[in-house]
């Protein structure tokens, strides 16, 4: 019976763990943190349980849009009603929804024969990992240990005042002045969760846009809504250091400038778990930034030795590297087996509105990089959308010039996480335009949308 090893026990860890058991491997996790790692315990599921609270509270505002009366006083007609965050009961609702995704999750290891030990590993042989003096042979060997907040010199944690996203849970009281680093995913979904909860929220970019990498126009979008709101954002704007002031925070810009605040988060990147671990020892090629090198089946450089998830930098989502987990144990253990394709992978932004996309871009349209055909459908003309209120968003379509083949899609609106699923699965299946516009759905349904843009772009492919 092959034997598996597995350091770390987050999405890349655990869900290779239950397909190895599944193959019938004798499978160990080594884990230091908790089951789940750090996306169920710090990163991933509080902050979207967080940014739920949050658009909750922005319904709670708009309902005056809706005709609901909630008690607003003649002063609060114009901006809608206040709420009011009890911060403490929040972060603990928080924490207590991702400490029982972990228990859950370890349970469901347990119930498949997964050994789980708690400590933290490293490789002293390829095939032989140590923990806490016990060497614990592998036939195979998994690394997930995941990746943590980058700090920057100038700018120290403090847990008080300087805080990274996971410091922020232990707050007693919501932040008055946050100032934001980085205009990144991260910091654009704490900030805009921020701003609804009520605080006074200043987003710092070091480029002209907030989300750089996204969609432009969806960036466009979201930006828009991020100021009408009240956000100040800066863009252009490198932050230097972060100093503490009393009982607030100064952070330093590059042109010489200052912003005060009570708060101030950072969000400026990750830095893999790869430090003191033996890799280099035990023959696994690193990168200059640490992360592990993997191919597409998530075989490192080391015999036997697979990567999986934020430790190896590959397009950093836990759905990535869920599926990294999953094909390297396919591959160990003899099964068939697809290598990762990142075209396929769906990728959401968790603001309000949120912001999902897969595929092609239109940069790589626009660029001649790939021959393809455009729709743009603003929201607004959806009937479903108009009855929720819902003005700000869009369905991008993108199709291959001849053929019609479904190539790519972005998504900016209520749910934008669920709406992409449908282009997801056509780029996978690789649908044609006519495939999707002949689909049947609800009708009123926000998803209508995404089968209006397609029979544009079928009726584009006719002429």
């Amino acid at each position: 019976m092959p034997r598996v090893v597995i350091l770390g026990g987050g999405p890349g860890g655990y869900e290779a763990a239950l397909v190895a058991a599944q193959l019938g491997a004798t499978v160990t996790v080594v884990d230091r943190d908790g089951i789940g790692g750090a996306c169920v315990l710090t990163d991933c599921v509080p902050s979207k349980t967080m940014i739920a609270t949050s658009v909750r509270t922005s319904y709670v505002r708009d309902a005056g849009q809706l005709g609901i009366d909630i008690g607003c006083t003649p002063e609060e007609a114009e901006t809608g009603p206040r709420v009011r965050i009890n911060a403490r009961e929040v972060n603990e609702r928080v924490k207590r929804l991702a400490t029982a995704q972990s228990v859950d999750i370890a349970d469901r290891l347990a119930a498949q024969g997964v050994e789980i030990i708690r400590g933290e590993g490293r490789l002293v042989e390829p095939h032989v990992v140590e923990v806490d003096g016990r060497r614990i042979h592998g036939d195979t060997v998994l690394i997930a240990t995941g990746a943590h907040p980058r700090e920057l010199p100038s700018a120290k944690p403090d847990g008080e005042r300087i805080l990274t996203w996971r410091q922020l849970y232990d707050l007693e009281s919501l932040p008055e002045k946050l100032i934001v680093v980085g205009s990144g995913v991260t910091g654009a979904e704490f900030a805009n969760a921020y701003q609804a909860l009520g605080s006074e929220v200043t987003l710092v970019s070091s480029r002209d846009r907030v989300l750089p990498t996204q969609d432009a126009d969806a960036a466009a979008v979201l930006e828009d809504v991020f100021r009408r709101r009240g956000m100040k954002v800066l863009g252009n704007s490198r932050a230097e250091a972060v100093e503490r002031a009393g009982d607030g925070v100064v952070v330093r810009l590059a042109d010489g400038s200052s912003i005060e605040g009570s708060h101030c988060l950072m969000t400026v990147g990750m830095i893999p778990n790869t430090a003191d671990m033996g890799l280099e020892d035990a023959g696994v090629t690193v990168d200059s930034g640490g992360f592990i090198e993997v191919d597409r089946v998530s075989r490192t450089s080391a015999p036997g030795v697979y990567a999986a998830g934020d430790v190896t930098g590959v397009n950093m989502l836990a759905s990535v590297a869920g599926m990294q987990g999953r094909i390297a144990m396919w591959h160990a253990l003899g099964e068939a087996v697809t290598p990762l394709k990142l075209s396929t992978v769906a990728a959401t932004v968790f603001t309000n509105p949120e912001l999902a996309s897969v595929g092609v871009t239109e940069a790589d349209v626009t660029s001649g990089k790939v021959d393809a055909r455009i729709a743009h459908l603003p929201l607004e003309t959806n009937s479903r959308a108009k009855m929720h209120g819902t003005r700000d968003g869009f369905v991008k379509l993108f199709c291959r010039q001849h053929t019609g083949i479904v190539l790519g899609g972005v998504v900016v609106g209520p749910r934008a996480s669920e709406l992409i699923t449908a282009v997801s699965v056509a780029v996978q299946q690789r649908l044609t335009v006519d495939d999707l516009a002949h689909t049947f759905v609800v009708y009123p349904s926000l998803s209508g949308s995404v089968t209006e843009a397609a029979r544009r772009l079928m009726k584009a492919t006719d002429d």
